[in-house]
């Protein structure tokens, strides 16, 4: 398919050859209200009304920071969640969802979109089209280009099979000979164009066997991300696209829901140019893991095209870098 058939005087190229990249609504900004562990919500509605009455002064920082706007122009800001359903499952949709909403709600907060970690890592095809079935973990990792660190000489396998990612250049494995090293010492790693001194990490994205993976935290946040940007695509079309959730009622399984949900019906879009998270402290070092992970994630240049006109167009221009689109707020005591 894609093959470029020629005739006398003319050329025919297969559309198949040139993928159409589906484009996607935007809002400014996707600010996540939170995203909490199912031992979280096992503590019960006090532990879920604690949550948003910290969460809630954020949240109108987050707004009233997102700067000025052309003028004519309304800031579109969306909600969104993120609940744990990848790595337990201790309680149902129908249990756990509801009280959500309700301790959302008496803080004058209102969650537009819930999602699902497992989506994260499952099928790039939402529950409401039936596309090409590809896992969307596994997609990002074949998108990986690591950056290798100064005077590296590619001893290392790389992160496709050792499943790990750095910032910069680990301490070596073994001891180099005599020549090579005059000082004959321990050498420590080293962060990639560190400044003044160096804050090293080394990312696990996944273990388990190739055929079972459970992927981790961090790499499945880092997904998350690139989906909230609008940046990832499945042969041109768009992943996890929100499905409207009419019934006022959820089903005892997980898997009978869309990984995405849209739950306000007046929402502005779940992509957006830039991202926010207000998160427990906890989450601190996941998320520095997911800004090394995304500063070498090759992303569509069609997608990063899309996003850099149509975000000029309305004089709200992005960073360039996809890391820079992302901010986060770790309130005490959340």
């Amino acid at each position: 398919m894609g093959a470029v058939v020629k005739g006398p005087g003319t050329a025919f190229r297969e559309s198949s050859a040139d993928p159409r990249t589906e484009s996607v609504p935007f809002s400014h900004l996707s600010l996540e209200l939170g995203h909490l562990y199912m031992e979280d919500f096992a503590e019960g509605p006090t532990r879920l009304r604690r949550h948003f009455a910290a969460v809630r002064p954020w949240v109108e920082a987050a707004r009233a920071g997102l700067g000025p706007l052309a003028p004519g122009r309304r800031p579109r800001i969306s909600t969104c969640f993120l609940i744990d359903d990848y790595f337990s499952r201790l309680s149902t949709p129908a249990e756990l969802i509801p009280p959500l909403l309700e301790a959302a709600a008496e803080a004058g907060l209102t969650i537009d979109y819930l999602a699902r970690e497992s989506g994260c890592a499952g099928s790039a095809a939402d529950g409401s089209r039936h596309r090409d079935r590809a896992v969307l973990a596994e997609s990002v990792l074949h998108r990986l280009v690591e950056s290798p660190p100064p005077g590296s000489n590619g001893f290392r396998p790389p992160v496709g099979r050792t499943g790990w990612l750095t910032n910069g250049r680990r301490t070596p494995s073994q001891r180099t000979s005599a020549a090579l090293d005059a000082t004959g010492v321990w050498q420590p790693p080293s962060e990639t164009e560190a400044r003044g001194h160096s804050v090293f990490l080394d990312v696990e994205l996944w273990n388990g066997p190739e055929d079972g993976r459970t992927w981790s935290c961090a790499f499945l946040a880092a997904v998350w991300q690139l989906v909230r940007l609008g940046l990832l695509r499945h042969n041109g079309a768009a992943v996890l696209t929100p499905v409207r959730w009419e019934d006022g009622t959820f089903p005892a399984d997980w898997d009978a829901l869309p990984p995405v949900l849209r739950l306000n019906p007046s929402a502005t879009p779940f992509t957006a140019y830039a991202t926010c998270s207000v998160l427990p402290s906890r989450f601190l070092p996941v998320e520095h893991a997911v800004r090394v992970i995304l500063d070498q994630v090759h992303v569509e240049a069609e997608a990063l095209a899309q996003v850099a006109e149509r975000s000029a167009g309305e004089g709200f221009p992005v960073p360039a870098g996809v890391v820079d689109r992302t901010s986060y707020v770790f309130p005490p005591g959340l």
